[in-house]
């Protein structure tokens, strides 16, 4: 695939093609988290598979309400640095905050959602964990991207299969605002990472078949689903409006013994399988149950 096809794949009908359908409700209470078989081949044979209308509108409401409040009261923490890796840029910003839960209810609840792990259990298998959550936010003209990487080389699951990202738009997903990018096929090389001097913390690798990737544009509320090995990049957000991606990561509990980062071993939130209790167990209370109170 050559790198106009790939950025041709960006618009629905191209994702499409691809043999992505939509789900067909996307109402709260009602959703219908039944992949087809195309969609699951999808994700086990090319390594992501996008979903455009997978949260409704009050709960793109709800999450945008709740980011401007984590902004407000400066959770967010620029991670851009001037290429030496450890001063923090004053002209672009990559805004980071991670990890989530323990500054907001809501998306504490998120991965509780009605769905969410009956979706997962048919990509990764069961049961589910939740491993890790996160948002980066690209505020308008000057937001950078985050470079390429796999995340399998920050969690070191053994099966980089058996574990995915649920990233979410926030705001609608162009490439003209930096969105994410998918290196289809690639999830079972570990491509060699470095420190990224762009980024006080994080780290990137220099895929050798970028001309392969696509540009997944999304409306607001659409989804991608990548697995822990499927190499991804952000681009540079050059419009006036400002763009965020929340991104929830999921293990299967046969990879939680090796899977680094995150949540301790011992505290990540089983979601699905005999040890799953709405949360309970992981958090002192139920959080099952709390995602549809609060974007009602």
């Amino acid at each position: 695939m050559q790198k106009e096809e790939g950025k041709k794949q960006g618009n629905w009908a191209a994702l499409s093609s691809l043999g992505i359908t939509r789900f067909e409700s996307d109402q709260i209470g009602d959703r219908t988290m039944r992949f087809t078989e195309q969609q699951i081949e999808q994700f086990q044979t090319e390594g992501w598979l996008a979903v455009p209308n997978f949260w409704s509108e009050n709960e793109v409401t709800a999450m945008r309400l709740e980011l401007d409040r984590l902004k407000e009261t400066g959770k967010l923490r620029n991670v851009a640095t001037d290429g030496d890796g450890k001063t923090h840029s004053t002209t672009v910003a990559n805004l980071q905050l991670c990890p989530m839960w323990p500054h907001s209810p809501l998306f504490q609840a998120m991965p509780f959602a009605p769905g969410i792990a009956e979706a997962l259990e048919q990509l990764i298998g069961g049961p589910v964990l939740l491993h890790l959550d996160q948002v980066f936010l690209k505020p308008a003209g000057n937001g950078v991207g985050t470079n390429w990487h796999q995340d399998n080389a920050y969690f070191q699951i053994e099966d980089p299969l058996k574990g995915t990202a649920l990233w979410t738009a926030v705001h609608a997903a162009t490439e003209a605002n930096g969105t994410i990018r998918v290196i289809p096929r690639q999830f079972r090389e570990k491509l060699h990472h470095e420190r990224d001097p762009q980024s006080d913390h994080h780290i990137r690798c220099w895929p050798t078949e970028e001309d392969r990737a696509i540009s997944v544009e999304l409306p607001a509320g659409g989804v991608v689903f990548f697995a822990y090995g499927t190499p991804h990049s952000t681009g540079a957000n050059v419009t006036d409006r400002e763009r965020a991606g929340v991104a929830l990561h999921f293990i299967n509990a046969d990879q939680t013994g090796t899977a680094h980062g995150g949540f301790e071993v011992d505290k990540r939130p089983w979601l699905t399988g005999p040890n799953a209790t709405g949360g309970e167990k992981e958090y002192g209370r139920k959080i099952a149950g709390e995602w549809e109170r609060m974007t009602k």
